[in-house]
């Protein structure tokens, strides 16, 4: 079973919360708020997301690369995480 699968629920509620943040972006450009106040929610997604994308690629690496069934596997599993942090990085 994916880890993904396996913490669907956590992952899912992490999304939730990342949706009702940005909800509330929009929320506050249409009250005409701040930009300080704008600057600082979108600080804050910034933050959910970097934590829901750490605990996504700690969870990568355990299960498809440091328990990898084999060494295929493992190659596998390298190579999709360093396309994906090449997108990452741009």
């Amino acid at each position: 079973m994916s880890h993904t699968i396996r913490s669907k629920d956590k992952l899912v509620a992490r999304v939730r919360r990342l949706k009702g943040q940005v909800e509330a972006v929009e929320r506050a450009l249409e009250a005409e708020a701040g930009c300080g106040q704008v600057l600082q929610l979108l600080a804050s997604i910034r933050g959910a997301l970097n934590g829901l994308n750490g605990e996504l690629l700690e969870q990568h690496l355990h299960e498809h690369v440091l328990h990898a069934r084999d060494e295929a596997e493992r190659q596998a599993a390298a190579e999709e995480l360093a396309a994906i942090l090449k997108t990452y990085m741009r």
